[in-house]
């Protein structure tokens, strides 16, 4: 009897011991199985655009929205025409404004393309801007932002977090932010984005030639500076990229002619600030678009001492607390992101989407308008 209740007490002091370890078993499992889960990782195209609305949520709130319907509804025009065109055209394309002087274009997962209000002034007909919106149309149509993620052995997930969680993908679109938005696409797949946007907009029968207008323009913008824009901070030299540009064009005889300068100018009726006149936010700050006043700067000077607000989910703190105030060295691109005095360029403070309905009348009506 006392030897049956000795056992006992020793199985009982024993039972924390063997459930420390039965924990500790756990975690390694669960850890082995979450490493799994990161190498076979596979994004649907559901996945792809949770991904791609969570990095559009940041950048909208990091540059703010262009409130403006009609300016909107244009480029979601030009947008949807090339879009239909390209490879993916039953995505849920979206073209969104961003309200900022800098100069600068990004392509979210899903079909979430974003350029701002600076590019437009700088842009002066349908075929530039045609351009630059192919460019990022096709990084979303080659999905090179969905192989990326699902090539990379870097995605960090806890231990506890369940595929298709709210913290799954908010560690997926950390990873994007981080690995696309601020260090830019891989070469080849700038270069490919180019190739291939040059083909989309002549395919719709805009001027080739209108991407390459647009990038020398950028050139002279840039010249005699030390900051160089988005569009460029990942590309190899610009002026090797135009001519690698125009060497496509003949060879591959593109010869659609429409520019459609007219139909723009009527639409875009700003220019772009010169990089001279824009003054880059401080980091630590979010600045407001146009200057501002001195009421608006004291309110900027307010956000110094707010707490940083925490992200979506596991890794989205960097996401939300926003890249623009904590980094003046970020390189990035994907067909834009811009550095130093362009992707410091101070932005507005509403990120709420600009809703415009096309009709399928609407873009027969445009197409017919491309001539």
């Amino acid at each position: 009897m006392k030897r049956a209740a000795l056992a006992a007490a020793l199985l009982l002091m024993s039972a924390p011991a063997y459930a420390q370890l039965g924990s500790a078993l756990g975690k390694l499992n669960k850890a082995a199985d979450t490493a799994q889960q990161v190498k076979d990782l596979k994004v649907s195209d559901a996945d792809e655009r949770k991904i791609g609305e969570l990095v559009s949520l940041k950048v909208r709130e990091e540059f703010g929205v262009f409130q403006n319907a009609a300016v909107t509804k244009y480029v979601a025009l030009v947008g949807t025409v090339l879009a239909q065109g390209s490879e993916r055209p039953n995505l849920n394309w979206e073209f969104i404004v961003l309200d900022t002087d800098g100069v600068n274009a990004f392509a979210a997962p899903g079909g979430i393309v974003h350029i701002t209000r600076g590019a437009l002034g700088l842009i002066k007909s349908e075929a530039e801007l045609a351009g630059v919106l192919a460019h990022e149309v096709e990084h979303v149509a080659q999905k090179h932002t969905v192989k990326s993620i699902e090539q990379s052995r870097k995605v960090k997930l806890g231990t506890d977090v369940a595929v298709g969680s709210r913290e799954y993908f908010g560690a997926l679109a950390d990873y994007t932010y981080d690995n696309i938005v601020e260090k830019g696409f891989d070469r080849g797949d700038e270069t490919d984005a180019d190739e291939k946007g040059i083909r989309l907009a002549n395919k719709v029968g805009y001027n080739p030639f209108g991407l390459g207008v647009f990038l020398a323009k950028l050139m002279e913008r840039n010249k005699g500076n030390a900051d160089h824009n988005g569009l460029f901070a990942s590309h190899p030299d610009t002026q090797a990229r135009v001519d690698r540009l125009g060497n496509q064009i003949k060879t591959e005889k593109l010869a659609a002619t429409a520019m459609v300068t007219s139909r723009y100018s009527s639409s875009i009726t700003f220019d772009v600030k010169p990089l001279a006149e824009i003054t880059a936010v401080a980091s630590g700050t979010k600045g407001v678009a146009g200057g501002g006043s001195k009421t608006e700067e004291k309110k900027t000077e307010e956000k110094k001492e707010e707490p940083k607000r925490k992200g979506f989910g596991l890794g989205l703190g960097n996401l939300s607390k926003g890249k623009q105030a904590e980094s003046t060295q970020a390189s990035a691109s994907a067909g834009g992101r811009a550095v130093d005095t362009d992707r410091r360029a101070p932005g507005g403070d509403n990120p709420n989407k600009v809703s415009v309905t096309i009709a399928p009348a609407e873009i027969t009506a445009f197409k017919s308008g491309i001539a």
